[in-house]
């Protein structure tokens, strides 16, 4: 009876060797064939890129010369869409710093005792101004502003303190 049990779990173990070098077997050939789809994949790719690029198109036919046309003028579309948004967001966010600034400007004049307390300037109705007008608003001090070409979007702090 021994001897067959053993006979039994040596049949076994060699049935296990020889069904798992067939799944190995299977699976590397599965990958072989995954990792030439693959290559191919790449290779196509690799011209489509160089096609974009402007280099092998001499053999391109006039249809295909096409095609990478629009897929050029789509993604430059794209791009240009995207720096467009990132503009508009980062002019958003500039505009909204300017009016706390501004918001924090009028607060701390209010505080010196400089000027009374007024509304908040919106950020587009400082934009054309100068800076003398600014100056004018903020209320006088001893001596005026030098004349300057240079027009300021926003003035910060305190500029007509006059520390003498």
């Amino acid at each position: 009876m021994q001897k067959t049990v053993d006979r039994y779990r040596e049949y076994a173990k060699e049935t296990l060797k020889n069904n798992n070098a067939f799944e190995v077997e299977q699976r590397m050939k599965q990958l072989k064939e995954e990792a030439a789809n693959m290559a191919k994949k790449i290779e196509i790719l690799e011209i489509s890129k160089r096609k974009l690029m402007g280099q092998g198109i001499g053999s391109c036919s006039m249809n295909e010369l096409q095609e990478i046309d629009n897929r050029l003028e789509r993604s430059l579309k794209n791009i240009r869409m995207r720096k467009s948004q990132l503009f508009k967001d980062k002019i958003q966010r500039l505009r909204d710093r300017g009016k706390l600034l501004l918001e924090e400007n009028a607060r701390l004049s209010e505080k010196c005792g400089l000027r009374p307390r007024q509304a908040p300037l919106e950020p587009q109705a400082t934009q054309t101004r100068s800076a003398q007008a600014q100056q004018k608003e903020m209320g006088s001090c001893s001596h005026e502003i030098q004349n300057s070409d240079v027009e300021t979007d926003l003035l910060i702090g305190l500029p007509n303190i006059c520390w003498s």
